[in-house]
């Protein structure tokens, strides 16, 4: 008996040491062809230069563990959404008989926001903060304002487009029971001919153009010297940028090669696409002064003739000679002291959204 209790009790273990052999195998096959989503939340880098950037989450999930802190949303650049102004905005109050979840207001927003070649936007006024923004899920307003842009780069609103407006926020206005107080039709185009009539004046797009004094440039050629200056390749071909220093702003530069051979160059013959020149531009509204665009325009410029044997010249072929950089420096500067003194200063947000 003795014996054969010992071969029971081997038997016994062995299978044992089996079973947990296989069990501990199985949790291993688990584990290694998990999901690896923490690495992929810690990337740096990858939401500030995707084309053009991924939009900011607007919450965490429900199912999110609470006991892991979500980093993730601290490293993301958040994209900054424009905001209601009075100074270039038409606004519409929206009475509200009581407060409205943020749901409801994202639920009947129009399909479209524009009126025309006008932008609109719609904020309401949390309850909790007491603060206008943007309608967010989870969130209580007690009162929402439509507000529609007067002027921008294809000039004043007009009554046309004012009507559309007004008649898209009374759909959205009824589906949620509010009331809407939208100002005198005549008054509102009167206010956004004069800031137009303000403005344009004011609207600086600068653009030079950089000839070759030898030889035809591949347009390869042209980004590999780009490249060296600190451009990068844009969204269209033929296009490159020297980014804004902040997260989703315009480019401060931008250097541009004829469209065609700049499709051309993507085909099996790059070599074919020659050009004998490009462009430099800077948009000034765009930029704030505090980030000296122009002195780097012109540096890139000079940086760009230097390397590539050019010669910069002006929409007509004439040289550019340095007095005229001077020149075009102080009238620069004169003009950035007028758009402050109408509150719109360069690279602000209104300057941004009225110059576009």
């Amino acid at each position: 008996m003795g014996v054969e209790l010992t071969l029971t009790q081997a038997l016994l273990l062995l299978g044992a040491a089996v079973l947990a052999a296989v069990v501990l195998h199985g949790w291993w096959q688990t584990r290694r062809l998990r999901p690896k989503a923490a690495a992929v939340a810690v990337e740096p880098g990858l939401a500030a230069t995707a084309s053009e950037r991924q939009e900011p989450s607007l919450g965490a999930s429900p199912e999110a563990d609470d006991t892991q802190p979500d980093l993730s949303a601290a490293r993301m650049p958040q994209r900054q959404v424009p905001r209601l102004d009075a100074l270039i905005d038409a606004l519409v109050p929206l009475a509200l008989d009581a407060p409205v979840a943020g749901e409801a207001v994202l639920a009947h927003l129009p399909p479209t926001r524009r009126a025309g070649s006008k932008p609109f936007y719609i904020e309401g006024l949390d309850t909790e903060t007491g603060e206008w923004e943007p309608p967010s899920p989870g969130r209580r307003y007690g009162e929402l304002q439509a507000g529609v842009q007067m002027a921008n780069r294809g000039g004043a609103l007009n009554e046309i487009e004012y009507s559309e407006f007004v008649q898209k926020v009374q759909v959205f206005a009824d589906a949620l029971g509010a009331t809407p107080d939208a100002p005198d039709m005549l008054d509102v185009v009167a206010r956004a001919r004069e800031l137009d009539g303000l403005t344009s004046p004011l609207d600086a797009q600068l653009t030079l153009t950089l000839k070759s004094n030898g030889v035809s440039w591949s347009v390869g050629y042209i980004h590999q010297c780009a490249a060296r200056h600190g451009f990068l390749a844009g969204t269209v071909p033929g296009r490159m940028v020297v980014p804004a220093a902040e997260d989703f702003a315009p480019p401060m530069l931008a250097l541009s090669v004829d469209a065609q051979a700049a499709l051309a160059a993507l085909g099996p013959d790059p070599q074919a696409a020659a050009v004998r020149s490009f462009t430099l531009s800077l948009d000034v509204p765009q930029t704030a002064r505090s980030a000296e665009p122009y002195p780097a325009w012109h540096r890139a410029a000079t940086a760009l003739a230097d390397d590539m044997d050019a010669t910069v010249v002006d929409d007509h072929g004439a040289p550019l000679p340095l007095a005229a950089f001077a020149s075009i420096a102080q009238e620069l500067e004169e003009l950035y002291d007028k758009l402050e003194a109408l509150d719109l200063a360069a690279g602000s947000p209104a300057a941004r959204r009225l110059f576009s």
